[in-house]
């Protein structure tokens, strides 16, 4: 029981990525699966999700507008389509996925809600 994720990379100001979460061993149906960031320093956040059950979405402000979180149920495969990239983007992204009764309208939920967890991919910005 795994997530795969895939896409990171190094980019410009300005440039996009898309970044995929494949599940392994497991079906995403009544999960919420959530993408979380991590710099350097910072604490794990919480930038976007998406409910399975429902099919609602959440964005964090900093994200709002530039990214795009879709499903392919088919493939059991959550994307992150990130554009207009800054700078400040940079950082660790992991996907996460949970079972637990996450409420979008409110944002992610915190790490520890989360029960499986990709491994992480570098997303670096230059200005």
């Amino acid at each position: 029981v795994q997530l795969v994720e895939s896409g990171g990379g190094s980019v410009q100001a300005g440039e996009s990525l898309r970044l995929s979460c494949a599940a392994s061993g497991f079906t995403f149906a009544d999960y919420t699966i959530a993408w979380f960031r991590q710099a350097p320093g910072n604490e794990r956040e919480g930038i976007s999700g998406i409910s399975r059950i429902d099919g609602s979405t959440y964005y964090r402000d900093s994200v709002k507008g530039r990214f795009t979180i879709s499903s392919d149920n088919a493939k059991d495969t959550v994307y992150l389509q990130m554009n207009s990239l800054k700078s400040e983007d940079t950082a660790i992204y992991y996907c996460a996925a949970t079972k637990a009764p996450i409420i979008l309208e409110y944002g992610t939920g915190f790490p520890y809600e989360y029960d499986h967890w990709g491994q992480g991919t570098q997303v670096t910005v230059s200005a």
